[in-house]
């Protein structure tokens, strides 16, 4: 197992302080503010532990309240709002200085059996035809903006192939759409669990993005201040994070400095097994 899956599985192994209480920390990577796809999948991971295996989750809808401290804890406060007969719900709020920062909430349901269909998989280049970490750091990041060459020199958990990769080079796509390969850089343990709070934290990483598209533009881009302001993930199917994974995005809407963009992500024989959707701040600096 790679160190940087080991740090993200440790991460994600919130540390229990009373009933319903947890606390999670944060990487010290240089970073002002908190990723977002970290506090997601650490409020799942803290719901999940306050509901029966038998029932996974299906749903959930988070906001962003204020940008989280990486210097400090954060604490998550798991409320039992519902336990049904086929669906329970939890509440899940992250405070920091004694604030809340982040509210979530999660659904779970038992598993049924029912009608089936869903949206079919884009055909797009296959991950082993896209230039990997290697190539990208040979024959790409010369050429790419100094940030872009930044994040990918660094080492990480999630291993991503951009399908698009040439929009870091300022090609504009008309349609809007970005489709990104992802998985983590080494083998995860055989829960499923985990495997959905790994999404959950992948589930952030390019998706406000994808509403720079059209213009050719990307928020690595100094010009660009950006933050989610909420997130919505949907779980369909199992699935295994640390196999190839298919993030198809795009962006409806970007207006009064709010980008929308939406994602599905699918396996690699074209089975959907997630939904996104998010709102973010696409802010142009101003001089």
């Amino acid at each position: 197992m790679s160190s940087a899956v080991q740090d993200l599985l440790t991460l994600l192994d919130l540390e229990p302080l009373d009933l319903n209480l947890f606390r999670g920390i944060s990487p010290q990577t240089g970073w002002q503010r908190v990723y977002g796809g970290q506090v997601i999948a650490q409020a799942l991971v803290a719901a999940i532990r306050t509901v029966d295996a038998s029932r996974p989750p299906h749903s959930m809808h988070a906001y962003f309240i204020l940008p989280g401290d990486p210097k400090v804890p954060i604490i998550y406060d798991v409320e039992r709002v519902r336990d049904g007969k086929s669906f329970t719900t939890r509440s899940v709020t992250a405070r920091q200085h004694g604030h809340p920062m982040f509210s979530m909430l999660v659904s779970f349901q038992v598993e049924e059996q029912g009608l089936d269909h869903q949206a079919q998989m884009p055909d797009v280049t296959p991950p082993e035809e896209l230039p990997d970490e290697a190539e990208m750091r040979k024959n790409l990041l010369p050429s790419m903006p100094e940030p872009v060459r930044r994040y990918y020199e660094r080492e990480r958990p999630i291993e991503m192939r951009p399908v698009e990769f040439d929009r870091y080079g300022g090609k504009k796509y008309p349609d809007g759409n970005f489709h990104l390969w992802f998985r983590t850089t080494g083998p995860l343990p055989d829960d499923l669990s985990i495997h959905q709070s790994v999404l959950a934290y992948a589930s952030d990483l390019t998706l406000l993005d994808a509403s720079l598209m059209r213009h050719g533009r990307t928020l690595f881009e100094k010009e660009f201040m950006a933050a989610s302001l909420d997130h919505a993930l949907w779980l369909h199917r199992p699935f295994r994070a640390d196999e190839w994974l298919l993030y198809a995005q795009d962006s409806p809407n970007l207006h009064g400095s709010r980008g929308f963009a939406r994602g599905l992500i699918f396996t690699r024989d074209g089975t959907l097994v997630a939904s996104v959707a998010q709102e973010g701040l696409v802010r142009q600096r101003r001089e």
